[in-house]
């Protein structure tokens, strides 16, 4: 089964710690916004092209972008592109067991 490149989709959480998969189409962008915990975003598959504050890069496929809490910022990209996005320390959250999320 192929899955649109489009959106979200949570991969597995311990509490304490949240991977989810991004699925990106060309010319998609996602609104600035400010997350409250530390964010780590790595490239699987395309340019994930991202403005952090008064800083602009780009990442390709295999590389690192990290975001620190509270930090605005959008990402875009201007071919299908896909990341797994790491959140962690989040507030108030003991650390588990990795739940896992199987697909059927």
């Amino acid at each position: 089964m192929e899955h649109r490149p489009l959106g979200w989709e949570q991969l597995a959480d311990c509490g304490a710690m949240r991977v989810v998969g991004l699925r990106l189409q060309a010319g998609q962008r996602v609104p600035e916004h400010r997350n409250a915990h530390p964010l780590a975003m790595i490239v699987t598959q395309g340019v994930l092209q991202y403005s952090e504050g008064s800083q602009a890069g780009r990442a390709k496929a295999g590389e690192l972008v990290l975001i620190n809490p509270g930090e605005r910022h959008t990402y875009w990209a201007d071919e299908e592109t896909t990341a797994y996005m790491i959140f962690s320390g989040l507030p108030g959250v003991r650390a588990r067991l990795w739940n896992l999320r199987r697909r059927p």
